[in-house]
């Protein structure tokens, strides 16, 4: 029994040491660490982008057949022409303004400043985790649908959809415990078959819809059923086309792997020109061809599938493209196409895991929302994968039911992109562009607003997501509020040489907030604090003054100004947090003079939850003593810590 449970112990031991393994070369500080990447061509890039967006294609004329009936030709055209003419142009501009990969939720974060624009960040990442969480389980139920409904797949995997959905999500998890890399080869390969296998399919059914002209004339009959007014039907073509929005996805992530995309030889790192243009070409190509697939496919697929069919149970439910490639092509490359088919929807579920396990270094570790586990790849992914597996199981690997869910992340986070180019647009006093921008983002928020009421589903997930995010964000920001958060330290010249006088005898340093910045406001604070702490006259002081800057900010870099006024000397600095820069600036002075450093504070009167609020939210409080609490925690030996002295 004793052996049995030291045997236990160590298998546990050994599965969080497994767990918690990383490379420390990439991992060193508190930070990860940004990558250099490989560059590849701009249409090798769209690739690797396609095996999101392009794999739609799986589920997409079904959902939208299912959706608008004999209108799903008219609502896709409609959806077309805002792709073109309004998410291209808005992801143009962010490529533009955000050449880096960091995407619209940066822009939204550096033009919203403060609390207000980190929490904005929460949210759309909680969208984000909808979007691609829900990428993974439907791109697998996808899959599935392709596996069972093959003729050539026994009978026995008819009722295990779930089962299996479950088995490809668990195979795509061992994938990136295993350590995964970019496969662009894979990628371009995927996508092009992929592409190509369709456009058979497509020219097949054109030529069958030639052939028998019947189609046309059972669709004409069915479109014009109830309405026969063509501005009518145009009508409720622009109320359904929300319905479709899947066909939206793939333009954040076209904006985030922009890091990949080769420029010229003259870019820099400020101005990376050729990047810029050969992602819009990027941005261009993909919107373009998709454009023609989701047409072409809407036509056929509403014109040669029966309308039951299209239905739960029904042979073209989530595989339309795949039941007309088996009915004209036959069982060969009908088997084919589902092999594809698979293949690139359990790749795009593999290029949305990455997506979620970057999305959290570039984000949450900055404003100090992250727990330090969340920077290590393998426990993120078993969190991703068990949320995933809840996900299949709520909506039992069925792809229809998904799509409302993942449309919402899809959307919201357009809309979010369109605010983000209006904004910079009005701050930039381009009238026009704020005008046309604020359009596009009117047609895109009417779009999520019809999706989110007549699926709601999808906002229920992604408020798990936002509240789940936000409170273990703030969990974390409060249990990492004592630390050092200091980049490095910079001190101009005045300074340095302040420190260097100082440090001929006792440095003393005397914490001051400021007000007026004049000789009598220092010469009043000296005195009550030589009074207070009984330092003798003739010993030399430092004034230290921290300036808060932004408090939601979590880690800074700080920059420290010598300043005289009269005989006094100052230290000045600015930090999104006054305690915590000053334990750091002390550490700083001892490891530069070799002298431990004493700093003086006046006693704070007040309720003690209050200043706690004060110190999280605005960055002060009850600075001495959160000063001497981030200086025991960063300096284990009490004879190296700088003293505190609290007087008054």
């Amino acid at each position: 029994m004793a052996k049995s449970t030291v045997s236990t112990k160590r298998l546990s031991r050994q599965l969080i040491h497994w767990l918690l393994e990383e490379d420390r070369r990439e991992k060193e500080g508190p930070y990860r660490k940004e990558e250099p990447h490989r560059q590849h061509s701009w249409w090798q890039v769209m690739c690797l982008t396609g095996v999101d967006y392009f794999s739609t294609l799986g589920y997409q004329p079904g959902i939208a057949a299912l959706a608008a009936g004999a209108l799903s030709p008219l609502a896709t055209l409609i959806l077309v022409l805002l792709t073109l003419f309004g998410a291209l142009p808005i992801y143009r501009r962010i490529a533009a303004e955000s050449p880096h990969g960091e995407g619209s939720i940066a822009m939204l974060e550096r033009l919203l400043s403060w609390w207000q624009g980190k929490l904005l960040v929460l949210c759309l990442l909680g969208f984000v985790a909808t979007d691609f969480i829900i990428t993974i389980t439907l791109s697998a139920a996808d899959a599935t649908a392709h596996i069972i409904e093959n003729p050539l797949a026994p009978h026995l995997l008819d009722d295990q959809s779930i089962a299996i959905t479950l088995l490809l999500i668990a195979l795509l998890s061992t994938v990136f415990l295993r350590g995964f890399r970019e496969a662009i080869g894979i990628a371009v390969f995927l996508v092009g078959v992929y592409l190509l296998l369709n456009f058979i399919v497509i020219g097949v059914g054109l030529y069958q819809i030639l052939t028998h002209p019947g189609a046309i004339a059972q669709w004409q009959t069915a479109l014009f059923a109830r309405h026969s007014n063509p501005l009518v039907i145009l009508g409720i073509a622009i109320l359904l086309f929300p319905r479709l929005a899947l066909g939206l996805s793939g333009f954040e992530t076209g904006v985030t792997v922009m890091p990949l995309v080769e420029g010229s030889s003259n870019d820099t790192q400020e101005h990376p020109k050729g990047r810029i243009r050969n992602t819009r070409k990027l941005l261009t190509a993909a919107a373009v061809i998709m454009s023609f697939f989701l047409l072409t496919t809407s036509f056929i697929t509403t014109l040669l599938i029966p309308a039951a069919e299209f239905a739960s149970g029904g042979k073209a439910n989530g595989r339309a493209l795949a039941y007309l490639a088996h009915l004209y092509l036959g069982n060969g490359f009908g088997t084919i196409y589902d092999l594809s088919t698979i293949s690139i929807l359990w790749f795009a579920g593999a290029s949305a895991m990455a997506g979620l396990l970057n999305i959290v270094p570039r984000y949450l570790p900055r404003y100090g929302m992250a727990p330090n586990w969340a920077l290590l790849t393998r426990p993120l992914v078993l969190v991703y994968t068990a949320i995933a597996f809840v996900v299949t199981i709520i909506f039992r690997a069925n792809v229809e039911a998904q799509g409302g869910a993942y449309a919402t992340g899809v959307l919201v986070l357009i809309t979010s992109a369109a605010f983000s180019v209006t904004l910079s647009a009005h701050h930039r006093r381009q009238k026009k562009g704020t005008l046309v921008f604020g359009i596009i983002t009117v047609l895109f928020l009417y779009t999520t607003v019809v999706n989110i009421i007549e699926r709601p589903e999808g906002i229920r997930i992604a408020a798990f997501f936002i509240g789940a995010i936000i409170l273990t964000s703030l969990i974390s920001r409060v249990w990492r509020s004592t630390e050092l958060r200091a980049e490095r330290i910079e001190i101009d010249d005045n300074a340095h040489q302040f420190i260097a006088e100082e440090s001929q005898g006792a440095i003393r340093l005397i914490a001051n907030r400021f007000n007026v910045g004049d000789v009598q406001e220092y010469f009043l604070k000296e005195k009550e604090v030589r009074e207070d702490n009984h330092i003798p006259p003739n010993d030399p002081i430092l004034f230290l003054e921290i300036m808060v800057s932004d408090a939601s900010e979590f880690a800074d870099v700080i920059k420290v100004k010598g300043v005289q006024v009269g005989n006094y000397r100052i230290l000045r600095a600015e930090s999104a947090a006054v305690p915590n820069a000053i334990a750091a600036l002390l550490l700083y002075i001892r490891d530069q003079t070799g002298k431990i450093p004493h700093a003086y504070f006046g006693w704070v009167e007040g309720n003690p939850i209050q200043y706690l609020l004060r110190f999280i939210l605005f960055g002060e409080g009850d600075i001495a003593v959160v000063t001497r609490e981030v200086l025991r925690r960063a300096e284990k030996n009490p004879q190296k810590r700088p003293g505190i002295h609290v007087g008054g």
